[in-house]
């Protein structure tokens, strides 16, 4: 009875349907997101040349704003309740209508960056041209908030434009334009297959709440304006079908994305090993150039610590002791100006330093 009970409040914790808009309401705003009219266009358009720009300038304010006023988030969310209300023509209407958006976006972009004097790959637009297995989860966990936020029955605009920013269906498109203009068949490929990521696993992920919510779906009625029961059992073996196709599809889309998301491990196992071995806190390398600068006689500079016991304090005292080496003895004022150097290079290591001249030994 308690374990009853307790599963029960969980369910009744996480009921979704709780505030859930009216099913007309909904289809309201799911037709009204995929509509695509000269206004949209336009939008569509100014959104883009600012993305473009914030990826041409390493500018990442200016991607997000373009984000922000993005409406591609429609006709995804569209594709989505099409499939799990099983309705074809609001299908075809919203696949038409992305890919009329995509047309258009990757045109702006493309002729951006081609009269664009910038054609450096700056690191934002790396960033949208290679997909990883993060990608895909950020894109499923955001289309379920999207559609989650969507199918309220207060105004889900500032959701939907927080859920546009974390997905980011716009900059690999632009990185797409960038590919195009730059004649970079295999970049435009790699930031064409990001944005699908983020379409597929959207899409998928707001299809799962739109099916927990029961959408109803569109079933063949009799002349009466009945639905028997054979059309019924009819459709819900079709969704189940169609349902599984997508599961098994999405699989298998995902897979390069396991490949790109390995080799950037790897690659950054390695960097950051690479690091250990060379690293040189006490900025010797760097020092040593800038003390020959300086210096002609500088034979040799070697710093390190020195663990020395107080015990008069009964401490552990740990000091630099930074050696300079030359071929001959320096005048005072050379001596202070390779001193502060030294100073200079080991300030951040907060540790009292200790500067002695040598003259080096000669065989």
């Amino acid at each position: 009875m308690e374990e009853r009970s307790f599963g029960s409040a969980i369910r009744l914790f996480f009921n979704m349907s709780k505030s859930q808009a009216d099913v007309q309401v909904l289809k309201a705003r799911i037709d009204e997101g995929a509509r695509i009219d000269g206004l949209h266009v336009c939008q569509l358009i100014a959104a883009m040349i600012i993305a473009s720009i914030g990826l041409n300038v390493d500018s990442v304010e200016a991607i997000i704003g373009a984000m922000l006023i993005c409406p591609l988030m429609g006709s995804v969310l569209a594709i989505a309740f099409s499939i799990a209300s099983l309705d074809a023509l609001l299908l075809k209407e919203a696949i038409k209508g992305l890919l009329l958006q995509m047309v258009v976006c990757l045109f702006t972009s493309t002729f951006y960056f081609s009269i664009s004097p910038l054609s450096n790959q700056t690191s934002e637009l790396l960033t949208n041209a290679n997909p990883t297995i993060w990608d895909v989860v950020i894109a499923l966990v955001g289309g379920f908030a999207g559609a989650l936020g969507f199918s309220r029955k207060q105004e889900p605009s500032t959701l939907i434009a927080g859920v546009a920013v974390a997905t980011a269906l716009m900059p690999p498109l632009c990185a797409t334009g960038y590919g195009i203009a730059m004649r970079d068949i295999a970049f435009s490929l790699s930031a064409l297959y990001e944005f699908l990521i983020n379409v597929v696993f959207i899409a998928f992920g707001a299809e799962l709440v739109f099916i927990s919510l029961h959408v109803p779906m569109k079933v063949e009625k009799t002349a009466e304006g009945i639905i028997s029961k054979e059309e019924l059992e009819k459709a819900y073996a079709e969704s189940h079908k169609i349902r599984m196709r997508l599961i098994v599809c999405s699989v298998i889309f995902a897979i390069p994305c396991l490949f790109f998301s390995a080799m950037l491990v790897q690659r950054s196992i390695a960097e950051k090993g690479s690091v250990f071995e060379t690293q040189d806190p006490y900025e010797t390398e760097y020092t040593t150039k800038e003390l020959r600068t300086v210096c002609p006689q500088l034979v040799g500079f070697q710093i390190g610590e020195n663990h020395k016991f107080d015990e008069q304090n009964n401490q552990l005292q740990k000091r630099l002791v930074a050696i300079v080496e030359t071929s001959s003895e320096l005048a005072d004022d050379q001596e202070t100006m390779m001193k502060e150097l030294i100073e200079l290079n080991v300030s951040h290591l907060d540790m009292e330093l200790e500067v002695r001249f040598e003259i080096a030994k000669t065989n």
